[in-house]
């Protein structure tokens, strides 16, 4: 019997970074968050975000959630 493949939240931040032609350091000074929280978010280590965090990247970033997070 098969087993049903484990689904997860995957982070685009790196693609949406590389679209806006943005740094993680340009993005880190402009959201305020420490370079070392948002690599760990950029490599997908991170096991939460606050929406607080997430509104400031969409802002930074100029687009949606689902821009960043993706469920696959």
């Amino acid at each position: 019997m098969e087993t049903p493949k484990q689904r997860t939240i995957l982070v685009n931040l790196d693609v949406v970074m590389a679209k806006r032609k943005m740094s993680l350091t340009e993005l880190s000074e402009r959201v305020g968050i420490t370079l070392a929280n948002l690599s760990n978010l950029k490599t997908g280590k991170a096991r939460a975000i606050r929406f607080t965090t997430l509104a400031a990247l969409c802002a930074a970033l100029d687009c949606q959630p689902g821009d960043i997070l993706e469920f696959a």
